[in-house]
């Protein structure tokens, strides 16, 4: 097995091997190399047993792990993708076992000098061959926002059908993107561009690698997903670059249990009223610092229990009269035992766009929008992944376990769409997977790239920077309006208004007006989230706390703001009154500085740093292309923002560009932890470098 392992200067690992197998092995030692500690914790999380070394604050995480059987899930489909597809199996265990190598290396390691591991007294254990998948699972379980369900329940609850709408939009729990495909009739060079950013968690260290693999059979350049063999989402082979964006498909359905205990254990009421016997042991999650918490794990034909049990909540809250609370969770793995990582050796080989065509009919989750290209002029937009047929119902809220009509009938059909003047953006709005989703992205972000790139005729990847950081914030509009016709204010309100008024719109870290405007938009949001017809959406069930985020009320009126101040009635609430209060308050006290003194970035991290950082003020906001996302009324600090930027240049790969927040290499105080991030804030890019000249050698192995 001959493995050599180069870097350029930005520490991005450039690997080649033999064998599409040993290169897999190169992948996950260099990965266990630059990213120990995020690979164990990510084991950790995807078998639910992060709790036994970050304490008590993920134990609400290895609950829900543990339940929703992400663990099994993982180990099933690998075991279905042995008896299906072999050769993928042997290459995601030539993966592990170079993660194994990585992770057994001696004190010179990267290992040893992550000090999260002495910290917490983390010593690494084995990756099994299922953990990639696991990783996989766990990353994405969340990522099509079944929890949202829970939240149309409440407001179908408390509001009515018709208040559904006033909230439906992308919240605080999903993760987006923006991704634009340039044909060669609108580039300078006759090639295509394909260019975006993933928007997710910021995660430090990143949830993106950026890597080089070559073997005889294939040279790609890509963001892969530490932990996981290969590069699933953005690549460029040489002849062939594709990239995506989140569908907001649904395909993950909640159904209420009714639930009874017996002698022999637990059973469950079928649509066909038979009570049959549902699965249940019960499993121990370990917790550093604190005595070890038993779970009960049920499953129903449905799947599994997620939410309450035979006796309700573990509160003991119920409804007077009503059966206890009992939600089982269904979703495409557990059923089929397909994670879709037949379609991974398939893409690293693809040469054209019918290649990977072929291999995203493979995708299973999440649910994609596809762009690729290649260099003879074709190009593909499409949707790929799971969704199930099923009622209606299902997409919207949660339904009966016991009422027939809700099952799985198969799998729907995912559409294609065409490019329009030579372009195709998406921006997670009602695109192209409409049919197959229920909330989208407000479609602020991918008109105003369409209109950015309507402007020119022709496009060159080093033009795409300028896309990618443009903070021009559409939605500020509702608010506005609502300011104009105000009149009888305080002379510091009135000024206040003029000057919002007279504001260019853009949410850059430099501005006082985007500062002013974002503290107007806040203190709207706490007025409306304060008034009585919201009152019984104020406090949430008592749900598992991995489901908190879907159901606050604050953060809901704060993405939603745009819809309640354009709706034609607000359930008799003074949205006026409310605006005029919210603008006297806050032109009433002291000026906050500019945007970015509150806007400031807050990556999660499984560990602090024992010296905390001094993160940057950052530009955009949530419907900005530069979608850094703090959360209206709550705080302006961002979570979540572009995990990468990439330019793919189908004319000569050496020009394409990426850039990731933070670095290659996940160690604190390696000199490529954080050498990005200034990059990154600035708008610039990395080039993808892939001249061996121009490359280090490191080590054969």
């Amino acid at each position: 097995m001959a493995i050599e392992i180069y870097r350029d200067a930005w520490g991005i690992p450039h690997l080649r091997a033999d064998s599409a197998a040993s290169l897999a092995h190169a992948q996950g030692l260099v990965t266990a190399r630059d990213r120990a500690w995020q690979l164990e914790v990510e084991r950790h999380r995807a078998q639910g047993t992060s709790a036994s070394f970050l304490g008590e604050s993920a134990l609400a995480w290895d609950r829900f792990a543990r339940r929703a059987r992400l663990d099994d899930t993982a180990r099933h489909c690998f075991e279905d993708l042995e008896r299906r597809d072999p050769e993928t199996a042997d290459w995601v265990r030539a993966y592990v076992d170079g993660v194994n190598a990585g992770l057994a290396e001696g004190d010179g390691s990267a290992r040893a000098a992550a000090p999260e591991f002495a910290r917490t007294g983390l010593a690494p254990g084995r990756w099994h061959p299922w953990t990639p998948l696991g990783v996989w699972l766990a990353t994405h379980i969340l990522f099509a926002g079944f929890p949202a369900k829970l939240w149309r329940e409440q407001v179908v609850t408390h509001l009515g059908a018709d208040a559904v709408g006033l909230f439906a939009t992308d919240g605080p729990g999903t993760s987006g993107s923006n991704g634009w495909l340039v044909s060669g009739e609108r580039t300078v060079t006759g090639q295509a561009v394909i260019a975006g950013d993933p928007h997710r968690w910021i995660e430090d260290p990143g949830v993106y690698q950026q890597i080089h693999l070559s073997c005889p059979e294939f040279d790609v350049v890509g963001l892969a997903v530490p932990g996981v063999p290969g590069i699933a989402h953005f690549a460029h082979t040489g002849t062939v670059a594709w990239a995506i964006t989140n569908a907001m498909a649904d395909y993950q359905d909640l159904y209420r249990e009714r639930l009874r205990r017996t002698g022999a254990g637990v059973e469950a009421l079928d649509p066909d009223g038979v009570w049959r016997r549902a699965a249940r042991h019960t499993e121990v999650v370990e917790v550093a610092g604190e005595e070890p918490v038993e779970v009960e794990v049920i499953e129903t034909g449905r799947g599994p229990v997620v939410i309450g049990g035979p006796e309700g909540l573990a509160d003991g809250t119920a409804d007077p009269g009503l059966p206890p609370v009992a939600v089982s969770l269904r979703y495409p793995p557990r059923v089929t035992g397909d994670l879709g990582f037949s379609a991974l050796l398939p893409l690293l080989r693809a040469r054209r766009v019918a290649d990977v065509d072929r291999a995203f009919d493979r995708w299973a989750e999440p649910v994609n929008v596809v762009q690729a290209a290649d260099t003879e002029g074709g190009v593909l937009h499409r949707v790929a992944g799971y969704v199930p047929l099923r009622a209606e119902a299902n997409r919207l809220r949660l339904v009966p376990a016991w009422e027939p009509g809700h099952e799985w009938r198969g799998r729907q059909e995912t559409p294609r769409a065409g490019l329009t003047d030579g372009v195709a953006v998406m921006a997670n709005q009602r695109g192209p997977a409409a049919p197959l989703g229920v909330e989208f992205a407000p479609p602020h972000r991918h008109d105003r790239i369409a209109a950015l790139l309507a402007d020119r005729e022709r496009w060159s990847a080093a033009d795409m920077p300028a896309i990618h950081t443009d903070t021009h914030l559409a939605s500020a509009a509702a608010l506005l309006d609502h300011l104009r016709p105000l009149a009888d204010l305080t002379p510091g309100a009135a000024a206040l208004r003029d000057r919002l008024l007279a504001w260019d719109r853009r949410m850059d870290a430099g501005s006082a007006d985007a500062a002013r405007y974002a503290e107007v938009r806040s203190a709207v949001v706490r007025r409306l989230a304060a008034e009585p017809a919201f009152a019984a959406l104020a406090t949430p069930p008592a749900y598992p706390d991995v489901f908190q985020p879907w159901l606050a009320l604050l953060p809901r009126v704060g993405f939603a703001l745009e819809h309640l101040l354009t709706a034609p009635e607000l359930y008799g609430i003074d949205r006026p009154a409310a605006v005029r209060a919210a603008l006297e308050e806050v032109a009433g006290r002291p000026p906050a500085g500019v945007w970015g003194d509150t806007h400031r970035l807050a990556p999660w991290r499984a560990l602090d740093p024992e010296t905390p950082y001094a993160e940057p003020g950052l530009s955009g906001d949530h419907d900005c292309v530069l979608c850094t996302s703090g959360v209206p009324g709550l705080t302006d600090l961002a979570a979540r923002g572009p995990a990468a930027r990439y330019v793919w240049d189908l004319a000569r790969r050496e020009d394409s560009r990426w850039v990731v927040p933070f670095g290659a290499s996940g160690v604190p105080g390696s000199a490529h932890h954080r050498d990005q991030l200034p990059l990154w804030l600035g708008g610039d890019l990395v080039p993808v470098v892939t001249d061996r000249a121009q490359l280090t050698k490191e080590t054969d192995v």
